[in-house]
């Protein structure tokens, strides 16, 4: 049964509701909400909120393109391929392309290109590209993007095959992916095709060891795991003999050779075995920190972990901050274990309703949208971008006033350091955890990168700008709050 929260959102967005709506698409996407999760219906309201947007553009009212990328943003994060039979897959086709072709965020262009070419490439999906072909012979102009307009089903897969060698190469977090895809898309001859066949429907070792010599990856990794008995769970790899682990680690340097996680990952086991003669903890870190790279999710933890034990000794400026990103990346992929660490490292705070600057946030909400009106100096506004990030993060009044705003996003957190002011306050590490938080930090980071550098002044000058313009807010939109009550 859908829950009072989930209807009131729904409710709201059928009335037209920006960000009701997106707030919707997020809980189909996320199953926040006791929401099933239903990446369809999700595009289909993420598609009423940007037409919404786009209309409100055209009538000259108060939203930017900004809020365009926003919404595109929040698209790229859907599972296009799960998506193919939604009324909407037109509109987010169309947007996928849009942004794998943009400028605008190479993070979102990352994201959207992925899913391109996991619809197009992945073998998985060989029935959906089948009905694709057909649905875009009949959907001529479906897609205002001039690159692919003329492009058939062959042309496209053509494009997406640069997109997956570019992903491949880089360092976005679809990295790994894409090495896989390229793994999985490498041609096999028949013969190494069916000594595989049979490797799994005999469980015939001979045919699993000649397929590895052959090259194939997976026999490879297959083959090392077996030897070592890292993937038995009635034999440990402890009472394996080391001539046994020396074998395995030769099947699996080769697997890892090929980019395989998995393969790093047990090597990195092999190489803490004290019966194995190459014992190494220094390796066996390596090995697991190169599986954690590829995004194996135990590496991931494993390597956040242990850069959290010794931060004490790490020479980074904020402590913890890497330990952090690689817990949250594991945390991404579902690791149980993720959770707890992540919540000694990180500090939450998701309801800025709970906060201390809440109403002055909503004052300065209001001033921002009608700043034009109230004729407010720079300034003054980039002291209301504060105000709102403040409560959106629950900052102290110092941390409010004097946060280099355009460093604090990092990927999954924020990072409050005003050492440079304050030296005896250590810096906070906080979680990124709403879509309102990721938007107050995109619209205040734009606010400051426009601005002069010297423009707010030293801490008391700060402070004299904060005292009047919290007066003003309170006395101008508190009264208008007041006065709409009393209507």
């Amino acid at each position: 049964m859908a829950s009072r929260e989930f209807l009131k959102i729904l409710s709201s967005a059928r009335l037209g509701d920006v960000s009701a709506q997106q707030n919707l698409a997020n809980a189909y996407l996320t199953g926040a909400y006791k929401t099933p999760i239903q990446p369809s219906n999700a595009l289909i309201w993420l598609e009423k909120s940007y037409f919404s947007i786009a209309n409100q553009i055209l009538e000259d009212q108060s939203s930017s393109s900004a809020e365009i990328f926003n919404t595109l943003g929040q698209i790229a994060s859907i599972p296009l391929v799960e998506t193919f039979n939604s009324p909407a897959f037109g509109f987010g086709w169309d947007s996928f392309w849009r942004l794998a072709e943009s400028n605008h965020d190479l993070e979102h262009a990352s994201a959207a290109k992925w899913q391109l070419v996991n619809l197009l490439l992945n073998p998985q999906h060989q029935e959906i590209q089948s009905q694709l072909s057909d649905w875009l012979k009949k959907s001529s102009g479906i897609t205002s993007n001039e690159k692919i307009s003329g492009l058939d089903f062959g042309g496209l897969q053509k494009l997406a095959r640069n997109y997956l060698a570019e992903l491949a190469e880089g360092s976005s977090t679809f990295a790994s992916n894409a090495k896989e895809l390229l793994i999985k898309l490498q041609p096999k001859n028949e013969a190494l095709s069916s000594l595989w066949k049979v490797w799994l429907d005999e469980q015939n070792e001979e045919a699993l060891v000649r397929a590895a010599e052959l090259g194939l990856t997976i026999a490879k990794l297959t083959l090392g795991l077996k030897l070592a008995q890292l993937d038995d769970r009635v034999e440990s790899a402890e009472t394996k003999s080391n001539a046994s682990l020396k074998k395995a680690a030769h099947w699996l340097e080769l697997a890892a050779k090929d980019g395989d996680r998995d393969a790093w990952y047990a090597l990195g086991e092999i190489y803490r075995r004290p019966q194995f003669s190459g014992y190494n903890a220094a390796e066996s870190d390596r090995c697991f920190d190169r599986a954690a790279d590829l995004g194996h999710a135990q590496a991931q933890l494993r390597k956040g972990a242990n850069l959290w034990r010794k931060r004490e000794k790490s020479e980074e400026k904020v402590r913890g901050l890497q330990a952090s990103y690689w817990v949250w990346q594991a945390h991404q992929q579902g690791v149980p274990e993720a959770k707890d660490l992540l919540s000694k490292i990180l500090e939450g705070c998701p309801d800025p309703k709970k906060n201390e600057w809440f109403e002055l946030a909503q004052f300065a909400e209001q001033a921002l949208n009608h700043h034009a009106e109230h004729k407010l100096d720079e300034d003054w506004l980039l002291l209301c971008h504060r105000l709102i990030i403040a409560n959106q993060f629950n900052f102290s009044k110092a941390e409010l006033l004097l946060c280099e705003v355009g460093q604090l996003q990092h990927e999954h957190c924020v990072v409050v350091d005003i050492r440079w002011e304050l030296p005896k306050i250590l810096p906070r590490l906080i979680q990124i955890e709403t879509i309102q938080q990721r938007r107050a930090l995109l619209a205040a980071g734009k606010a400051f990168a426009g601005s002069e550098i010297d423009l707010e002044g030293n801490l008391r000058q700060r402070r004299y700008r904060f005292d009047r313009v919290t007066d003003w807010l309170k006395t101008t939109f508190a009264a208008q709050a007041t006065e709409a009550s009393t209507n």
